[in-house]
């Protein structure tokens, strides 16, 4: 026996790695900007900072999209995923203000299957393309030991750009500021543990079985792309005064993270309609409210904080992108002596 044949009775199959970074290497290939350096293949990435910039500041994220990816294997639809790891680096970085440069994704699996990395990273790819952006590299590893056959784990790394001056962090939010809720596209890429244990342990339903409410199947409204907000934004990056990108942790956890002391912001839980998947998360589970809002973005993907007279301008950007848009709330100020605080007001 070999050392090859070794490996391979381990559970590793080195041709069938070759032939998955032969397919993808044709996809990353495809999405080469101007910026792009060196070759396809090499041990690094390399993409150059765009002229033009004074003082540029790299921002960087990582991150993966948890267990949406066992939604994808049961449905045997693996590209958007891929699209979803895209759109939700670019919201973090875009966060910031930053302009995409580079994409790197990484794939663990049990056993790779070429085919499936192959639409795996289609689907990256296409997010990459959608933003202008270098897929400078990646990685593939199989790991038998570590996951179950079928299974795999997803995740990548973005590098953007900024202007140091023009980076947003949240120092500019003041009183008086209104709260934008930019739509999501459904779950993103969070809340899939409670939603799978809903949807197919207590609602008993298959991946193809019509989701109520919606005319679409389960994994049609499971599967939904994480929704990128660079389009809808970008025109008005220069009045916002923060993002805050509605991940885990919801609207609460997350635009915390943008406010600066003594202030308090307040959401007015009944200025946008939710969706009806997450009315029948709520009620088919049975979870409560503050519950739904900690573990769901509840048809908000994205608030900007901005001033009341740049809310026209920017629900405006919104609409000529094809993303609804609402005032949600406003910056008060906070008790004296507190720190920053998120709101909810039942109205």
């Amino acid at each position: 026996m070999t050392k090859t044949d070794r490996y391979a009775a381990a559970g590793v199959r080195l041709d069938t790695a070759d032939e998955a970074k032969r397919r993808i290497a044709q996809l990353v290939s495809a999405t080469r900007t101007p910026l792009a350096r060196g070759r396809v293949g090499g041990f690094g990435g390399m993409v150059r900072v765009p002229e033009g910039y004074k003082k540029p500041v790299l921002v960087m994220s990582t991150d993966g999209v948890g267990s949406k990816v066992l939604v994808a294997a049961a449905a045997g639809v693996h590209d958007t995923v891929g699209e979803d790891l895209v759109n939700h680096s670019v919201n973090d970085i875009l966060v910031h203000g930053a302009t995409p440069l580079a994409f790197l994704d990484y794939i663990a699996a049990g056993n790779l299957v070429a085919e499936i990395a192959e639409q795996i990273v289609s689907g990256v790819a296409r997010g990459c393309r959608a933003h202008d952006m270098t897929l400078a590299g990646g990685e593939t590893a199989q790991m038998p030991d570590l996951y179950q056959p079928g299974h795999y784990d997803l995740a990548g790394s973005i590098v953007g750009v900024v202007e140091e001056d023009t980076a947003l962090d949240g120092d500019r939010v003041v009183t008086g500021d209104q709260l934008i809720g930019y739509a999501s596209t459904g779950l993103h890429t969070n809340g899939y543990t409670l939603a799978r244990k809903i949807v197919f342990d207590r609602m008993k339903l298959t991946i193809d079985d019509p989701f109520p409410e919606t005319g679409q199947s389960v994994g049609q409204v499971l599967l939904a792309v994480h929704r990128s907000y660079a389009t809808a934004l970008r025109p008005v990056l220069g009045t916002v005064h923060a993002l805050a990108h509605v991940t885990g942790g919801g609207i609460a956890g997350n635009l915390v993270r943008v406010l600066p002391p003594g202030v308090e912001a307040v959401v007015d839980s009944g200025s946008w309609p939710w969706p009806p998947l997450f009315r029948v998360l709520m009620r088919a589970g049975q979870v409560g409210r503050e519950e739904m809002r900690r573990v769901f973005n509840l048809g908000v993907g994205m608030i900007a904080l901005l001033a009341r007279d740049d809310v026209e301008a920017a629900v405006r950007a919104a609409e000529r992108a094809h993303v609804p848009a609402w005032i949600i709330g406003e910056i008060l100020p906070a008790r004296a002596g507190t720190s920053a605080t998120v709101r909810f007001e039942e109205r």
